[in-house]
């Protein structure tokens, strides 16, 4: 009778260590699944973010093509930025109050319409167009950096360069008769929103002496 006992009680103990070995196995096993959801999701993450930051390049790339686009359009209008452009995404003065990213004002007239994004505001970019296969969007904003509008000099304050010309003394007497000319150049703010793949939209400004 006493072995029967012994035996039975055997049983019952290895009974009860087989039950606490199944509970850690599934302990561990529960935790190696998590971690391995983890390191997925953090994969994933890591592809996500590595895939945002090249639309991000690639949109900023993309806004080279307003800028060139922009420095173009004032060249060939050299004689006429002295007024407002609408049409052409050109002002004369430097809208200091202008929100050009629309993030200070919602719905107010401090944004910008840039390619029928909000036909409410009073100032109107100029659509480039598509510019790759991707239907990358570029547009552009001129800025002559000058208080009003008009030609250059008091009281209309602008940020300006006076820029030596070449001349010639080959007919004069001497020197003194003949002075190298100088010519006003202003400058000019260009800024380019680029709306890229995934819904990305970058800003890029160029400052430049026309």
């Amino acid at each position: 009778m006493q072995r029967a006992f012994t035996r039975r009680m055997n049983l019952t103990g290895a009974r009860r260590q087989g039950g606490v070995v199944l509970l850690i196995a599934l302990i561990v096993l529960v935790a190696m699944t998590l971690a391995g959801i983890g390191m997925m999701r953090s994969i994933d993450s890591g592809t996500l973010v590595a895939g945002n930051i090249g639309f991000r390049e690639a949109a900023v790339a993309s806004a080279d093509t307003g800028v060139e686009a922009a420095r173009t359009w004032l060249v060939n209008n050299y004689t006429a930025l002295n007024t407002d452009n609408p049409a052409a995404g050109y002002y004369s003065t430097r809208q200091d109050s202008l929100d050009l990213t629309g993030n200070m004002t919602e719905g107010g007239h401090d944004g910008v319409n840039w390619g029928g994004s909000d036909p409410t505001q009073l100032v109107t970019a100029y659509t480039v167009g598509t510019v790759d296969t991707s239907g990358t969007t570029v547009y552009y904003l001129i800025h002559r950096l000058c208080s009003t509008t008009g030609a250059i000099g008091p009281p209309n304050t602008c940020a300006y360069a006076t820029v030596s010309q070449s001349g010639s003394t080959q007919s004069s007497v001497d020197y003194n008769q003949y002075q190298l000319t100088s010519a006003v150049q202003a400058y000019y703010r260009i800024t380019v929103r680029v709306n890229g793949a995934k819904n990305t939209v970058s800003y890029v400004q160029a400052i430049v002496l026309i």
